[in-house]
Parts: structure tokens; C-alpha cells; sequence
């Protein structure tokens, strides 16, 4: 068959157009199926507690009522449950934690849900422990504003605190060392509600929509999400300049290096519908903004930031998705019994 000149540059046009739909094709088969992904977020079996702190139910039970205790603070008006409140996903609902005088913080409180499995603490990583961490807010000035001599002395001054210690730690002394074994082993229990999408990794196809698989999809791919938020916790435990506006060192406050320059911790998102206003400074109001905050690849641009954080171009209903998919990661929580305060 003689084919017409004139049809020549159609006919190469064609053969490029297949030639890359069946790229397309190979691509998208070579690339990881849904089910890999989802095996990276199956729940642990068990909590982790660290043998030089290990679980007791009397730990729990001395750990709860010290962080619902005002008392351990200087002024006896703030208590650790103050900012890290159970009605608010473990946080306070605020754009920024507000102190001892009714002082509003340079940072927002961020969730102590699933602690367990974090290695360092506080939005800029400065606490290596649970148990260094809880102590932290109690010392500080800003915070709760009480030294840790005198926080021994007002707990060790409340009769029925005694007995609660001696089943806690018997032997031990009332002192720093066992208020923050107390307090960090009932953090270690607060561990997210299994949520609709644990029962959709689990192989119940109908306990999330289409929309929210689609995101799932968006946020392993396109949207670049799980690079940082990985595991079942969604969190890498890692710091990262996102590009938020703001002078904060964040983790070079503490860890002097030019990249850890405005970094600061990547957060949970388990529960985070419940979780706004977002961000280490509240910044954003709510998730459709976080979507479109990380579609357009941040706000501040310098030398430290991730590499990952470029424009994602996503569309209207891709950024629905993306959202629908997050809401899926809240769970039923286990309600929180306020215990009756020594005397």
C-alpha cells in the first residue's frame, strides 16, 4: 500500500500518542499497587513502654491524676491537661498555647496523642524522652512556671498523694524522677481510636468512600504526602522546613545546623479533623487550607527548605479527596476518666 506524503506527520503524530499511552500504561502497572501501601500503616499490636519504665496500673492511675492537677503548677490554676486537653484530640484548640498570665505562646500545643512511639518531643525536638518532656512545661517560666523543688514539695504536702506513690514505686521517694516516670507512662497510654481507615486497611472496603480511597491513593502519590507522614502514626518523627512565614529557629534552636533552620516537627494526623486550627504557629484555619498551603509548595522560600515542598498542582477535586481521606484517620477515642484530686 503507497501511503500520501500528506499523510505522513499524522500518522507519526498517532504512533507518538500510542507510543505514549503504552508508556502510561508500563508506568502505572510498575508503580506500587494500593494494597503495598496499605500494608505500611497496619497498627501495632501493643504499646511500647522502655524497661527502665515499664507499665503498672498504678503508674497509670498516679501519672492521670498528676496531669489533671492544677497544683503542679505556680499559680494552681494550670494543669499539663490544660493545653493537652482529651475533648480537643489531645490539644487545646487554639492558634497558640496560652501560659502562665494568660500569656499567648510563640507555638501551638501539639497533640500528645500515640507519644509512645516518638522519639523526640515538642515541636523542635528539644525533650529525648516522655519523661524529660513532661517535665519540661512544668519549669518553664512561660508555661507553668513552677520550679521543680517546689513541685515536689506541694505534691509531697498532699496526704493522699502518699499512698499513690508507695503503689507506684515502692521504695521511692516522692521526687522528680517518679513524677515523670508517672506522667510519661499514662501519656504512653493515650493512643489513638481505631479509626474508619484501620477497619479499610483491615479489608472492609466499606468503611471509607471512593473519594477518601482516592485520596489515599493522591497522598502515597501525586500529593507527596507520605514522604513525611509515614507509618501508622503518620509521622516520620523527623523536621522539615515546610515554608511557613515567621522567624521561629525551630529545631536549629537546638540542634545548630543551616538545614534544621525553621524546621520543626512533622505532626500526627491521626484524629486531625478534630485537631484546627493546623500548624507549629496556627497559621492555617483549616485542612482545605493545609491542602492548598502544601499545593502551592509553601509560602516562605529560603535556603533551608525541604526539597520536597514544590507546587503539587492539584485540582479542586483532588484536594477534596485529599481531605476526605485525612477525616478517615479519626477514631473512636476511649473515654477519659477525670480522677477525684488528693487532699
Amino acid at each position: 500500500m503507497t501511503i500520501q506524503p500528506a499523510l505522513l506527520p499524522l500518522l507519526a503524530a498517532l504512533a507518538a500518542v500510542a507510543g505514549l499511552a503504552a508508556s502510561d500504561t508500563e508506568m502505572r502497572s510498575a508503580a506500587p499497587a494500593r494494597s503495598d501501601f496499605q500494608k505500611k500503616f497496619i497498627r501495632p499490636a501493643e504499646t511500647p513502654f522502655p524497661s527502665e519504665n515499664p507499665f503498672s496500673p498504678d503508674k497509670e492511675i498516679l501519672g492521670r491524676t498528676l496531669f489533671f492537677d492544677t497544683r503542679l503548677s505556680g499559680s494552681h490554676w494550670i494543669a499539663c491537661s490544660t493545653c493537652h486537653n482529651p475533648a480537643f484530640a489531645w490539644g487545646d484548640g487554639l492558634p497558640k498555647a496560652i501560659g502562665t498570665g494568660m500569656k499567648v505562646l510563640g507555638r501551638r500545643s501539639p497533640t500528645i496523642l500515640d507519644s509512645a512511639w516518638t522519639e523526640l518531643l515538642f515541636w523542635d525536638g528539644r525533650a529525648e524522652s516522655l519523661e524529660q518532656q513532661a517535665l519540661g512545661p512544668i519549669a518553664a517560666p512561660g508555661e507553668m512556671n513552677q520550679t521543680l523543688g517546689d513541685m515536689v514539695k506541694t505534691v509531697s504536702g498532699i496526704p493522699e498523694y502518699h499512698p499513690l506513690f508507695a503503689r507506684a514505686f515502692p521504695g521511692e521517694p516522692i521526687g522528680t524522677a517518679t513524677v515523670a516516670k508517672a506522667l510519661a507512662t499514662f501519656e504512653r497510654t493515650i493512643v489513638s481510636g481505631n479509626a474508619p481507615f484501620d477497619e479499610w486497611i483491615a479489608g472492609r472496603e466499606s468503611a471509607i468512600s471512593e473519594d477518601a480511597k482516592e485520596g489515599f491513593d493522591l497522598f502515597n502519590g501525586k500529593g507527596q504526602c507520605s514522604k513525611c507522614h509515614t507509618d501508622w502514626t503518620f509521622t516520620d518523627g523527623g523536621f522539615h522546613d515546610i515554608g511557613l512565614e515567621g522567624s521561629d529557629p525551630g529545631r536549629a534552636q537546638h540542634l545548630h545546623m543551616a538545614a534544621m533552620q525553621n524546621a520543626f516537627k512533622t505532626p500526627t494526623l491521626r484524629s486531625i479533623d478534630r485537631r484546627a486550627p493546623y500548624m507549629h504557629d496556627g497559621s492555617e484555619a483549616t485542612l482545605e487550607d493545609v491542602v492548598e498551603f502544601y499545593n502551592g509548595g509553601g509560602k516562605a522560600h529560603r535556603p533551608s527548605q525541604a526539597p520536597e515542598m514544590k507546587p503539587l498542582h492539584l485540582n479542586l477535586n483532588e484536594k477534596h479527596q485529599l481531605v476526605e481521606f485525612m477525616k478517615t484517620l479519626t477514631g473512636i477515642e476511649t473515654p477519659v476518666v477525670i480522677p477525684v484530686m488528693p487532699r
